[in-house]
């Protein structure tokens, strides 16, 4: 059959956490699918995350007791699923006169511990911070603190592996591609990708804050269901504290801010919930914003937290599943599917979280299934991500399988490929013998061998796409290594994929 006859059972719209996640499950069941993509998978919000996996603990003063508890049983699933690239971390919650009281903060991380079925993380446990290395950073006045589990997830990566498991479940990954047309003809999408036409029985707009303006170019008229686009904005600063705990810090006005052991030199700090009032082409982190999280910071710090000592900022628009009435920090994180045909559906997503988003790709999936009664049931409760199948504690012993079985990697490096590949990084080395079979190096430990395998199994194209989603040896690399990383890719991305 020529590929302009074939038929998909799936096309999606939209390559962050939801699209990846959704295009996983839907081949994992025997179904056809093929993702498109504008940008670079994790190009926009789903790279401008957190970084949490978690079921948000100032949600319950929203009241919103079942989003959390569907989040906090995710969380246990996925850090069973992905342990190189998602780990277990304990939050550091200080106490403070005149914020939140004691009280309160007890009956919610009472509630918080037990609302999911936690089995695998430790509970709550109340810390002197006069004696605990975690008051070391802070400023004397603190004394007292709550410690609660959550957590980590490297929110780029965690979209790459579901584009990779779905390519291996054969799956069509198509990046740099637009949709610039879409209408239902003789029972079947015809979706036009440029000078393009794809054909396919059920279609998915995942594409987050794009969705209204996809769900106008499918249908031809404004999207009515509403959609709340907030920013937030996380800044990077080199380390703050050498323990590998979190902070959970109140402020002032309200909000919450989160400070985070980030790529073992540096600490994130976000994040910001502001009205997103411009495009969606160029989100970035503004000034005042910047100053905002430095200030906040600060009032917990005893080192003061300076606007020039930030090293790397992101910002991303969360599209919530909100009329926008009342503060963006208040906002619902939940999120809602729209099902549109029972010939031909069109399922359109709103809103979501990284934490919820295998639930919500089953989901849709639930949607889809009068459609195809075929396809296989549930799965992805208790499936790895690719390089994911050891067990959610054994990084540090991955790492040194890892050295053992490639001596010309040092420990940092093997630590690197653990978190980031896990054991695929057996197969990354497979047959290299010495540090010359690494190929051209580029600086902090990325060679040419690594380049190769990012650009034939994960979907990388260009220098940015290597250095800010599928690794983040951007915080690392000079502006000279960059350049020459840059010019690397641009003369040898066609070459690699045509060799395949």
């Amino acid at each position: 059959m020529a590929e302009s006859d074939k038929i998909y059972d799936i096309l999606i719209i939209g390559g962050g956490v939801n699209g990846a996640g959704i295009a996983r499950d839907a081949a994992g069941r025997g179904l056809s699918v093929m993702l498109v993509e504008k940008g670079d998978l994790a190009s926009a919000t789903s790279s401008a995350s957190t970084k949490l996996f978690h079921g948000g603990l100032r949600y319950l003063e929203h009241y919103a007791f079942s989003l959390v508890r569907k989040a906090l049983i995710e969380r246990e699933v996925l850090l069973q699923n992905m342990p190189h690239i998602a780990r277990p971390m304990r939050f550091v919650l200080p106490h403070l006169k005149g914020m939140r009281p004691a009280w309160l903060l007890r009956l919610g991380l009472f509630f918080y511990d037990n609302l999911g079925g936690r089995k695998l993380l430790p509970g709550t446990r109340v810390l002197n911070l006069k004696t605990d290395l975690a008051g070391m950073a802070l400023k004397p006045t603190f004394r007292r603190a709550f410690e609660y589990s959550d957590g980590w997830v490297d929110d780029a990566r965690l979209v790459v592996l579901n584009a990779v498991d779905a390519a291996d479940k054969g799956a069509v990954i198509r990046t740099q591609t637009s949709v610039t047309s879409a209408k239902r003809q003789e029972g079947l999408w015809q979706v036009s990708l440029g000078a393009e036409v794809v054909k396919a029985r059920a279609l998915v707009n995942a594409a987050g804050p794009y969705v209204p303006d996809v769900g106008c170019t499918i249908k031809g008229v404004a999207d009515p269901d509403p959609i709340r686009l907030v920013r937030g904005s996380h800044i990077v600063v080199p380390r703050l504290f050498t323990h590998d705990r979190a902070y959970f810090f109140q402020n002032p006005d309200g909000r919450i801010m989160f400070a985070i052991p980030y790529e073992e030199d540096f600490t994130l700090l976000g994040t910001t919930d502001v009205d997103h009032k411009g495009g969606l082409s160029d989100v970035r982190c503004s000034e005042e914003e910047i100053a905002y999280l430095c200030a906040a910071a600060s009032e917990y710090f005893a080192e003061t937290v300076k606007p020039e000592t930030v090293v790397w900022t992101y910002a991303g628009v969360r599209p919530l599943d909100d009329a926008g009435d009342g503060k963006a920090s208040a906002a619902s994180r939940d999120y809602h599917l729209n099902l549109e045909g029972e010939e031909s559906p069109l399922v359109s997503v709103y809103g979501g979280k990284i934490t919820t988003y295998r639930k919500l790709s089953e989901q849709v999936m639930d949607l889809l299934a009068p459609t195809f009664p075929k396809a296989g049931k549930h799965w992805t409760i208790a499936a790895p991500l690719p390089g994911g199948d050891f067990p959610y504690d054994g990084r540090a012993d991955l790492a040194r399988s890892i050295q053992a079985a490639f001596p010309f990697l040092d420990t940092p490096q093997s630590r690197r490929f653990a978190r980031l590949y896990g054991t695929e990084a057996f197969r990354m080395f497979a047959g290299t013998k010495d540090a010359a079979g690494l190929g051209a190096a580029f600086g902090s430990g990325l060679t040419a061998l690594e380049l190769r395998w990012l650009i034939r199994r994960e979907f990388a194209r260009t220098a940015e796409d290597v250095i800010w989603r599928r690794t983040k040896l951007g915080l690392r690399l000079s502006a000279q290594e960059i350049e020459t990383l840059e010019s690397w890719m641009e003369n040898h991305v066609t070459e690699i994929l045509a060799g395949d």
